[in-house]
């Protein structure tokens, strides 16, 4: 995984283009692997753990698309991805929101194996959106798994 994330954050570097990134349930493990990398700090803008709805709110995802759509879907997602692009000026912004294998007591609309993921691209205003499902018993795979599925997306979405 940590070789894809070479990839990405080479992609980055040598278009001289940024990432920033706003984490639920990855926990911040996508910005944490671009900072394994060398060279990071010359693509990674900011990175924020909004593993509240409060947070997530203070970051820039309206409340009511929380309300309307549940914090675990699509919309929040996207709006994950742009406000963290806006937030930090990066060309491009990374939205996780979701549930791994658990129960959210505050939240508990939406599967518990479903993951959203958004990659905002703002030079192109584009939204690349994707909905991943984990299966282990394991937090720490299914966040493994989630990581490197976003990471096999940011490949294919950096241009």
């Amino acid at each position: 995984m940590l070789e894809k994330m070479e990839i990405v954050v080479n992609k980055l570097l040598d278009l001289e283009k940024t990432i920033s990134t706003m984490e639920s349930c990855t926990g911040g493990g996508i910005a944490n692997m671009i900072t394994d990398i060398d060279g990071a700090s010359g693509v990674l803008k900011f990175s924020a753990v909004t593993y509240s709805n409060e947070y997530k709110v203070k970051m820039g995802v309206n409340k009511s698309t929380i309300l309307e759509y549940t914090v675990y879907s699509k919309e929040v997602a996207r709006e994950m991805a742009y406000n963290i692009s806006r937030f930090a000026n990066s060309n491009y912004g990374v939205g996780v929101t979701g549930k791994l294998m658990s129960q959210d007591e505050k939240n508990k609309e939406g599967d518990n194996n479903k993951v959203y993921v958004c990659i905002y691209d703002d030079d192109n205003l584009e939204y690349y959106d994707y909905e991943y499902y984990v299966y282990n018993d394991s937090r720490v795979l299914n966040k493994e798994d989630i990581i490197d599925k976003v990471i096999d997306s940011l490949i294919s979405v950096i241009r």
